[in-house]
């Protein structure tokens, strides 16, 4: 089932490339949605796919950067991008500014 994941990643997370080795995961694992910096020092990401591979995401982006991360704040959600992953492009997973 498809499900869409909302996150909030605080610590030092901005200033190392989080966002593009973010991106890198995502579009390896061929998900959609995004992740920006906030003004407050925070990450957002917003990704989906199926549970299992947004779970292998988590893993992934929590073993890259499990020093640099101090708190994660995760929702999910059902998906809800349905153009986006009709479109088949791998590439679906932007960095927004």
């Amino acid at each position: 089932m498809i499900k869409q994941l909302h996150i909030y990643y605080s610590g030092r997370v901005q200033g190392i490339g989080f966002r593009y080795t973010v991106q890198d995961i995502a579009n390896s694992l061929k998900l959609c949605g995004w992740v920006k910096n906030l003004n407050d020092g925070r990450v957002e990401v917003l990704a989906e796919a199926e549970e299992d591979t947004l779970n292998n995401f988590l893993e992934q982006v929590n073993q890259h950067f499990s020093r640099y991360i101090e708190e994660a704040n995760t929702e999910w959600q059902p998906g809800c991008l349905p153009t986006e992953r009709q479109s088949g492009n791998s590439r679906s997973f932007q960095i927004k500014f």
